[in-house]
């Protein structure tokens, strides 16, 4: 689906026409750069791929800039490829937020904050034990057992158990878009998106 990068701003909140406070998210979506086309008879599928956020040329391979002067535009930060536009665009084309003036749904694509090394109640959410009797000692938050037998004698894989927690790839999906500010490329959308303040998102139409 066509859609934009754009880098998340942060949280606000807005009133309703009925006086409501509506909790939103303010994301800079663009200006994009379209810096290739892909079609079926040469990559065997339709796409655009479109290039966000200003780079230093002396952090640029040779590569991308070879790709990116193609479409003589600057080296470019974040890369990604988005389907079905109606539109025709040839390369070096600017998309801006005007993309999504007639969207009132958006699909928003974001990398989740990192957490770090979590147990097994915040990461799965289990009960621990709440009862403390009967010689149970500092053991309120720990998993118990794991599934000991006899045969095969071991920990089947997929046990839920403490680990790495966080910075994964999420997708929240039909968030209310309720402003859209094209002389600032910024798009208010009805409620939170993954991701800290600064990180970079993909919003799809």
């Amino acid at each position: 689906m066509p859609g934009l990068l754009g880098k998340k701003i942060g949280m606000t909140s807005v009133f309703s026409a009925d006086g409501k406070n509506v909790p939103c998210t303010v994301v800079e979506v663009g200006p994009c750069v379209v810096t290739q086309i892909k079609t079926v008879e040469n990559d065997g599928y339709c796409a655009l791929q479109i290039g966000f956020e200003e780079k230093k040329e002396k952090n640029t391979t040779q590569a991308e800039l070879g790709h990116l002067k193609k479409s003589g535009t600057t080296p470019k930060r974040h890369l990604a490829e988005f389907k079905e536009f109606k539109e025709e665009y040839k390369l070096g084309d600017i998309l801006t937020v005007d993309l999504f003036s007639g969207a009132q749904f958006v699909d928003v694509v974001g990398t989740s904050k990192g957490k770090g090394f979590q147990g097994v109640v915040k990461r799965h959410g289990f009960g621990g034990v709440q009862q403390t009797t009967h010689g149970q000692h500092n053991r309120s938050r720990h998993p118990g057992s794991i599934g000991a037998c006899s045969y095969p004698a071991k920990v089947f894989k997929g046990m839920r158990m403490g680990g790495r927690l966080g910075g994964d790839s999420v997708t929240v999906q039909n968030l209310q878009v309720l402003k859209v500010i094209p002389e600032n490329n910024l798009l208010v959308i009805k409620g939170s998106l993954p991701g800290c303040n600064g990180s970079i998102v993909i919003v799809n139409k």
